[in-house]
């Protein structure tokens, strides 16, 4: 293959256009309908180009074999057909009195058994298919080019002077040479069915006049057969190139397709392809879903114009396409569903551009419409601002930190000194609030962004728990026993968990903390319990017997800075769930029945793992 010629092939590979007419676009022997359009070529309507080509791509993907495939076929049926043509013209001629020759005869009806055979005998299949092999393909060649050069030189030798001239048969082989073997062989077809013409003047008789006529025209000839095996193999191997172009690009933009398609399905918003008609010609699970308050919709394509509920949409629809413009921003739509909630929708709409019918096109407007729920863009972009908030609150703690530690320390030292009553009562007060801001601080910070990444560690919760409870009993000054307000219920056997020690501490404590601020002095009004939920899980509960939260404040308790105390923080239970998420654990509240005592129930559910070496767990004194 030369250098411009393929460069010339990249050339047009990146244009998108092609100089040659497509393939198969008119029709032909090997081919199918023809498409062709007499004016492509001079219209220069690269629109035109592309929907040739698209339907040219269309039809080779769609062919359960290639061109070759098709070309081989047929021609081992044009050599049956040459076969019977030629047994026919055998027997015709003997019955209008000609004299033909016997071996001739014998030589047109053996071709013709032969071609017949490879043409409908299953077993001779591989010898009329394109194949890679070199040795089968020369075995190929023999079978059939070979075959027809020896049958149709016979013929012209052995007929030459008869009534019937078969010198035009010799064409067959050099084109099909050309066709489907490699460009030296086609030339050397050509080359002997030349010698063979050249051989059959020679025998014929004539006067050194006639014979030099004859000489020059079978010359002639043959430099045409020549042409042929060189124009047959060039048409051939673009054929191929032009197929396997095809097949590539259609494939790329079959994938391509499934790729949009697979993004479409898994957009969050809403995506509907709407026609001038108020159609629905596509539409995603997200807008099947945002059309109906449960479920989803009916696959496209649906009207708008089907349900009452869609005729808000369905004006905003008829507008835009009417007036062919739309916010950018969009506009909000309110649907409103029988026995179901309203549901506003920020409808945006985005034209695609389509031809008139004078120009070829279908006429009908199209809009591609983006619909989003509003309640979700809402929850989304308060999610974007807590997450903003909490840098902003990551960054002034840390800068709180340095004054409040000199606070604390000049506070310390004012302490040291003799101090009259009142002014030791403020330094207290101080102190009280100094430690508060400190915690508020560590709070902060521990939730701050771009922390150390947590790593769960096999530990025993039931040890963890057990030591982490009697610290917290004994700095709140609650005695241990069976008239404590505390009440642990503990394991017998080491329990493994995946967490990090000083983690699992610090939601008991914020869980024992907010428990003992809501529990009576009722004995065992603080329940601790921790115990294997399943093989794979274990649970840790901290009950109180405190009023329940309210129905209407229950959502609410996870959330940061949401608190019920007019001192609190709000970012206990905020701290615990987020504790918890790093290490694939779970919190949650259940309110227990009004005759249960803990009715308040805070539950840890963790997983297990199994410890690296057995732990005795610490035994608390009752």
């Amino acid at each position: 293959m030369d250098a411009p010629a393929q460069d010339r092939r990249q050339g047009d590979r990146r244009q998108g256009d092609r100089r040659a007419t497509p393939p198969h676009a008119e029709s032909s022997w090997f081919g199918h309908e023809s498409s062709f359009d007499p004016n492509w070529a001079a219209s220069g309507n690269q629109e035109i180009d592309q929907r040739l080509r698209s339907l040219w791509s269309q039809r080779v993907i769609g062919a359960e074999d290639s061109a070759l495939a098709r070309i081989h076929r047929t021609y081992a049926a044009v050599r049956a057909a040459f076969g019977i043509a030629l047994v026919a013209v055998q027997g015709a001629g003997n019955l209008l009195g000609a004299r033909l020759s016997l071996p001739l005869t014998l030589i047109c009806i053996a071709y013709a058994v032969q071609a017949i055979a490879l043409w409908l005998l299953p077993r001779f299949q591989p010898l009329t298919t394109p194949v890679a092999s070199p040795m089968l393909r020369r075995r190929q060649w023999l079978a059939t080019v070979g075959v027809d050069l020896v049958t149709f030189g016979a013929l012209h030798l052995g007929g030459s002077g008869g009534p019937v001239n078969y010198s035009a048969l010799l064409v067959l082989p050099v084109l099909m040479a050309g066709v489907v073997g490699p460009r030296l062989v086609a030339l050397g077809t050509a080359a002997g069915v030349a010698l063979l013409l050249l051989a059959g003047v020679s025998r014929g008789g004539w006067d050194d006049l006639e014979l030099a006529g004859s000489l020059l025209q079978s010359g002639l000839a043959g430099l045409g057969l020549f042409v042929i095996a060189l124009l047959s193999g060039e048409l051939s191997a673009r054929l191929a190139r032009e197929e396997q172009a095809a097949r590539g690009s259609l494939e790329l933009a079959r994938q391509q397709a499934q790729l949009n398609r697979l993004v479409i399905e898994e957009m969050v918003d809403g995506v509907l392809v709407v026609d001038g008609r108020l159609r629905v010609r596509a539409a995603n699970p997200a807008a099947r879903a945002l059309l109906v308050d449960a479920g989803l919709s009916p696959p496209a394509p649906f009207g708008l114009e089907t349900r009452a509920s869609w005729a808000p949409l369905a004006r905003s629809v008829s507008q835009a396409l009417a007036e062919r413009q739309w916010p950018e921003a969009g506009r909000e739509v309110t649907l409103a569903f029988d026995g179901g909630v309203p549901r506003t929708l920020r409808l945006r709409v985005r034209f695609v551009r389509g031809r008139s019918p004078a120009e070829g096109g279908p006429g009908e407007p199209l809009c591609v419409l983006l619909l989003e729920d509003v309640r979700i863009a809402q929850a989304r972009l308060q999610q974007e601002k807590l997450a903003a908030m909490g840098r902003v609150s990551a960054g002034i703690a840390h800068e709180i930190r340095n004054p409040l530690a000199a606070i604390s320390q000049a506070n310390a030292l004012l302490l040291e000194d003799e101090l009259a009553p009142a002014q030791r009562r403020l330094a207290r007060i101080v102190a009280d609030n100094v430690d508060r801001l400190k915690r508020i601080v560590d709070d902060v910070m521990e939730l701050a962004p771009g922390g150390p990444q947590a790593v769960p560690v096999p530990l025993d919760a039931t040890a963890e728990v057990g030591c982490a409870a009697a610290d917290w009993a004994a700095t709140a000054s609650l005695p241990l026993g069976h008239a404590s307000r505390l009440r642990v219920e503990l394991p017998e056997a080491p329990l493994g968990v995946g967490f990090d020690p000083e983690h699992l501490r610090r939601v008991l404590v914020n869980l024992l903390d907010n428990a003992r601020r809501h529990a009576s002095e009722a004995p065992a009004a603080i329940r601790l319990q921790l115990f294997a939920l399943s093989e794979t899980q274990a649970q840790l509960v901290v009950a109180s017997d405190g009023p329940a939260i309210a129905p209407e404040v229950e959502p609410y308790i996870f959330e940061p800075f949401f608190s019920t105390r007019s001192r609190g923080a709000g970012l206990g239970l905020y701290i615990c769930r987020e504790l918890c998420e790093r290490y694939g654990a779970s919190i949650g509240y259940r309110r227990r029945e009004a005759d249960v005592g803990a009715r308040n129930e805070f539950v840890v559910t963790m997983k297990r793992c199994p410890l690296p070496a057995a732990d005795s767990p610490l035994q608390l004194t009752p």
